[in-house]
């Protein structure tokens, strides 16, 4: 590269870093109105030529996918027609930060934006963070260049300016987008990071990187290992999987390994046990309890107006013939009436419950199961001997919404039983 193209890329850094200027920061979420000539940011592969590992890993990841998402990209699609356009930076702020930096989103399909912004929340974008302007919506400060932010003070790279930033060790980096309120009246409709926050885990020192940056479930310190080819052993680096709960859009987006981890993660963070057995009048009655024995957050966490976490529960007789059950999907993917179900509701103006967070004006329920804490519940068996298991499932969507959004049965929503157990009465 030959000086004045040198000095026209230094020039347009310098531009977009002084477009940050001080009016910005008493914006809720920042964000770029002009398009920018030349995009600031790296393509992930740029890092990968030293950071090969940690490249690896985060490709198919949820941050990966944030953009591509097909869930994602429709909600993103329908929240937009119906508010106007009031969501679509609200929205791709966490989702394609790159392209809402830049003034390439909107349009919130994308359809303006280059291959480094598609690339969701990538490699560029995090290690540009070098603040935040509080908690939720996307509140990051961001300085894309030369120099790369983290959480080492004594890395040294002869590729790039290293900067130590103490954020990167901290949940609140992670709270910048895993907290999201209603963008015109405030309410709350993801609180992940308020949920770590008053939680146990945050009075013990545990934080969000030190479960869900790790290639195991649960801490694992130390996890050893160089973070470049061509540097120095360390005693602990952190993985770039960011592994959470949705084994669905990385599975048919072809991320395999992700599913994988994804799966052990949720079979990771609960348990089910029946701690009373009572009989009565040919009646059997049984208490379940469910444990969060593995998530810093609640469970089930994030949009959880559209997740279900439910208990499925069959009794049998003596000869083997079931006698009762609750919470088995019926053959459209519908959950019954009266089902135990571990999520939030949200209403619309009218009182209507809704999964469009969009329209949402009142939380009506929130029934989850916080950090190390359990929830019991009581079923009633019509026969007074026989055997009964008890399944904890799990899924990303509610499958009416999801046939709502892409019409009947376009997806299936797959689930998965985290925890189960098993008793003769």
């Amino acid at each position: 590269m030959n000086k004045k193209i040198l000095g026209l890329v230094f020039l347009m850094i310098f531009l977009f870093i002084a477009g940050c200027g001080s009016k910005e920061v008493e914006d809720k979420v920042p964000v770029k109105e002009e398009k920018l000539a030349v995009n600031p940011f790296s393509p992930a592969t740029d890092c990968s030529f030293c950071h090969n590992q940690f490249y690896n890993e985060w490709r198919g990841t949820m941050h990966n996918l944030a953009f591509t998402d097909p869930f994602y990209a429709k909600m993103a699609e329908v929240a937009s027609r119906e508010t106007e356009g009031l969501t679509d930076k609200y929205c791709a702020n966490c989702h394609i930060p790159i392209g809402v930096h830049t003034g390439q989103v909107p349009p919130v399909d994308g359809s303006g934006a280059d291959t480094i912004s598609l690339e969701g929340v990538s490699c560029d974008f995090c290690h540009a963070v070098e603040g935040a302007k509080g908690i939720g919506n996307g509140s990051f400060i961001v300085n894309p260049g030369g120099a790369k932010y983290g959480n080492l003070a004594d890395a040294d790279s002869p590729m790039h300016k290293t900067v130590y930033v103490e954020l990167f060790k901290k949940a609140e980096f992670c709270g910048m987008c895993h907290s999201v309120s209603h963008p015109t009246n405030g309410l709350p409709l993801e609180t992940t990071y308020e949920e770590w926050k008053n939680g146990p885990y945050a009075k013990e020192g545990i934080v969000c990187q030190d479960c869900h940056m790790t290639p195991t479930p649960g801490v694992k310190k130390p996890n050893p290992g160089k973070v470049a080819r061509q540097g120095r052993e360390r005693n602990h680096i952190y993985t770039h999987t960011f592994v959470g709960g949705n084994f669905w859009i990385t599975e048919i987006m072809g991320a395999k390994e992700v599913a994988k981890l994804a799966r052990e993660r949720l079979q990771a963070a609960a348990k089910v046990e029946i701690v009373n057995v009572t009989k009565q009048g040919g009646m059997t009655k049984i208490k379940v309890r469910v444990s969060n024995v593995g998530a810093g957050h609640y469970l089930p966490t994030g949009l959880t107006e559209s997740r279900q976490l439910w208990l499925e529960v069959t009794a049998y007789d003596g000869n083997g013939r079931e006698v009762y059950s609750s919470g088995k999907l019926d053959q459209d993917g519908m959950l019954p009436e009266g089902t135990v179900i571990y999520h939030t509701e949200v209403v619309d103006e009218s009182g209507q419950v809704t999964e469009k967070f969009w329209r949402a004006t009142k939380i009506l329920k929130d029934y989850r199961i916080p950090p190390k804490g359990y929830r019991e519940e009581e079923f009633t068996i019509p026969n007074s001997s026989g055997s009964v298991i008890v399944k904890l499932n799990y899924r990303s969507a509610n499958q009416a919404f999801l046939d709502e959004l892409f019409g009947e049965r376009k997806y299936t929503v797959p689930y998965l039983t985290i925890a189960q157990t098993r008793k003769k009465y």
